[in-house]
């Protein structure tokens, strides 16, 4: 006699503990993949359809009492907002900090603000920008 005329048919006795579990475990994958697919949705469309206003610095220059920074803003066509940069020192201190308020139907803005520091600053950060 054959070790396969010896096992009982496929499927006689129902579906065996390892077809149960690969069962589960495509199930749970599905779950969270649709979870994962729904989240990174969710942050996409908030990050590209809901950031009406967003900048970069370009370049810098700084004095002994101010900091002349680049912004390149770019905003939806009537949206107006306003952008926060701040300035520290070489020790870490923060010496300037300042609201700069972009308007009009302009969606790209390339423009130099200056922004009055209370000792000589060494950096320029944008900390954000909101529409209003």
């Amino acid at each position: 006699m054959t070790t396969a005329s010896t096992r009982p048919p496929k499927g006689r006795y129902g579906r065996s503990s390892d077809e149960r579990a690969d069962r589960t475990l495509k199930v749970a994958a599905v779950v969270l993949g649709t979870l994962f697919l729904g989240l990174v949705g969710y942050f996409g469309y908030h990050y590209v359809a809901q950031n009406e206003i967003s900048a970069e610095i370009i370049k810098y220059d700084f004095t002994a009492s101010e900091v002349q920074v680049h912004l390149e803003v770019h905003k939806d066509s009537g949206t107006s907002g306003y952008c926060t940069v701040r300035s520290q020192a070489e020790n870490g201190a923060e010496v300037g900090r300042a609201d700069f308020r972009f308007e009009g139907d302009a969606t790209r803005i390339d423009e130099v603000v200056t922004l009055r520091t209370t000792s000589q600053g060494s950096t320029a950060e944008l900390l954000g920008c909101h529409a209003d």
